[in-house]
């Protein structure tokens, strides 16, 4: 009996063994792998959110929400991606974000690549993931004639289109300044010398700004603002049935959310850093005025018989 106890304990200890061996061979260690896989993924789920709000308000005919919905829509996908990659790759999502966070040496230009590849890959797989849950609905919508433009269009569930009546001209201010914007407050959220989202509201912070941005600059054109989440699905949109008009569209907009965000991008940073980063006071001379102003600041050896000595 003693020897049977002895074998089952053994053959338990063995697996409870086994279980963290299985789990450590699968774990991935190399930096590079572990980024790629993270930011594919939560660029992934954003899209995949965002991108069927607004396949649900185009087919619904408005049943199912309106152009408020779609703002709501990406602002909350957005806040999930950050949830999902933040911690790993810090969810950039967008290749404007990270092109800028090279340039001011917050990325290695090393990693650039592999950001853009991520993120075109999981805008391409999410809109691939949305035209299969959707197919139905947007042929019923568009009686199988996918189109770019016209009142039965369908390509607008996964790129961005200008206005009929927005110039080039206009539509490329419209992307520089709305990633501008983005990246503008994006610095201020993460600027620990300012005023910081609190630890752990970053993802909702996040959001919120891209919600801002979309009902306050989002009817030219869709609000892209990143040129990876435009691209993936275009080219998806041009392999699926809608065909090189998705290139040729509004006088070949398609270059547009291509270029404008990484402009804009860079413009609204260094705007913050030009304004308020750059102006900060020097860590030490804040410590040393703190010390001088506030007496909980003052060594205890300064402290003498329950009261402060200070020197003027």
């Amino acid at each position: 009996m003693k020897q049977e106890v002895s074998i089952m304990e053994d053959g338990s200890r063995r697996e409870d063994h086994m279980a963290p061996n299985v789990v450590s061979r699968l774990k991935i260690k190399n930096e590079c792998i572990r980024v790629v896989l993270a930011e594919t993924l939560c660029t992934f789920i954003m899209m995949v959110f965002g991108l069927g709000t607004v396949a649900q308000v185009v087919t619904g005919n408005g049943a199912f929400g309106e152009y408020f919905s779609i703002n709501v829509g990406f602002g909350l996908s957005v806040a999930m991606g950050v949830h999902v990659g933040g911690k790993v790759s810090g969810a950039h999502m967008n290749a404007a974000v990270s092109f800028t966070m090279c340039v001011f040496g917050r990325l290695r230009w090393k990693m650039f690549p592999l950001y853009v590849f991520a993120q075109f890959l999981g805008s391409f797989l999410a809109a691939g993931t949305i035209f299969l849950l959707y197919y139905d609905a947007i042929h019923h919508y568009c009686g199988g004639n996918f189109t770019v433009s016209g009142p039965k269009a369908t390509a607008g569930i996964f790129a961005t289109y200008p206005a009929p009546y927005i110039s080039i001209y206009t539509g490329f201010f419209d992307q520089v300044l709305g990633t501008a914007m983005l990246l503008l407050c994006l610095m201020a959220l993460a600027d620990r010398r300012n005023q910081p989202v609190v630890s752990g509201g970053e993802p909702v912070g996040v959001g919120l700004l891209v919600l801002l941005i979309g009902i306050s600059m989002g009817s030219n054109s869709g609000y892209a603002i990143n040129p990876t989440r435009d691209l993936g699905p275009r080219v998806f949109t041009l392999m699926a049935g809608w065909g090189m008009e998705v290139f040729r569209a509004g006088n070949g907009w398609w270059w547009v959310p291509l270029v404008a965000p990484f402009i804009g991008g860079v413009t609204g940073a260094l705007i913050y850093e030009a304004f308020v980063e750059l102006h900060h006071p020097d860590l030490k001379s804040t410590k040393t005025q703190k010390s001088a102003e506030d007496p909980e600041c003052v060594p205890l050896e300064k402290c003498k018989n329950g009261s402060t000595e200070m020197s003027l």
